[in-house]
């Protein structure tokens, strides 16, 4: 897929997976106890809309554009406070309300983290790590490290804390990352059980996430939900046609705030379909 973010920062698979990430990060705060998350797949956490990378695709534009723009049509009142935890930490990073730079995952964790949570960055790539380390600046509660991100989901599991987020971000670079991320995601699982994980997924095809399903589907573990988000038509697999999340252990609240949120995604931004599927893979116990 060779996806490199700054191309694509802000286009509607980075709405729908930051927007669903902040809910849970809200939910995790409703307990003074810390929580700890853990990014396998990082980036350099800040991404420049106004870049010459950013310009050449303009994916920002039909995604995080037609939610935040100037232009932007009126968001619902149940809609927008679903997204305002999430719309919260852009515009603190645009206060003159123009877009020119967009949170990745690193910079959304660490600005809604309170005073006792722990957060964990990996990233691969030793210039994108030194990025990530200016971009996030000086933060105890933040270690930033180079390392390949599947790796950590067995060595850095389980955390101290018994509450947290992994997040799974994986460039969708080689064949079978599907397959990949579900097998790293069963050994992370086997350590840390209790922890909420959020494993993101582009849809291209439907062959591949199927498969991913049924891989799931195959642990015989509860609670895994599985949240989807399409805005083009599924004729051609060259493109990036919808995405998707499967969340294991999620809040008890997030499907009932996902029945509102996405058909309100789908309608705003799709743009030769608009589709979004919600449904349990496994039911909670």
């Amino acid at each position: 897929m060779n996806y490199r973010h700054i191309y694509h920062a802000g286009n509607f698979a980075d709405i729908l997976k930051h927007a669903i990430l902040a809910r849970i990060l809200l939910y995790l705060q409703k307990k003074d106890k810390p929580y700890w998350v853990l990014d396998s797949h990082a980036g350099i956490g800040l991404y420049d809309l106004e870049s010459v990378e950013a310009g050449k695709t303009c994916e920002w534009q039909e995604g995080l554009g037609r939610l935040m723009g100037k232009d932007a049509d009126p968001i619902p009142d149940d809609v927008r406070e679903l997204l305002a935890p999430y719309f919260e930490q852009i515009e603190q990073l645009n206060p003159d309300g123009r877009l020119r730079t967009y949170p990745g995952s690193p910079a959304l964790i660490q600005g809604m983290a309170r005073e006792q949570d722990r957060h964990t960055f990996i990233e691969k790539h030793p210039e994108d790590v030194e990025r990530l380390k200016a971009n996030i600046g000086r933060d105890r509660n933040a270690q930033i490290r180079e390392d390949d991100g599947w790796v950590a989901l067995r060595s850095d599991l389980p955390p101290k804390e018994r509450r947290g987020v992994v997040l799974v971000d994986p460039p969708f670079e080689e064949e079978h990352e599907y397959q990949r991320m579900i097998h790293h995601f069963q050994r992370g699982f086997k350590r840390w059980a209790t922890g909420t994980y959020c494993l993101w997924y582009p849809i291209k095809a439907r062959r591949d996430v199927e498969e991913a399903v049924q891989y799931l589907k195959d642990m015989n573990v509860p609670n895994i939900l599985r949240a989807e988000l399409v805005i083009n038509k599924l004729d051609t697999a060259k493109r990036l046609n919808g995405t998707g999340l499967f969340i294991i252990n999620p809040p008890y609240v997030l499907h009932q705030e996902l029945q509102i949120l996405l058909p309100f995604l789908a309608k705003r931004l799709g743009q030769s379909a608009a589709r979004h599927h919600l449904e349990w893979i496994s039911e909670p116990k």
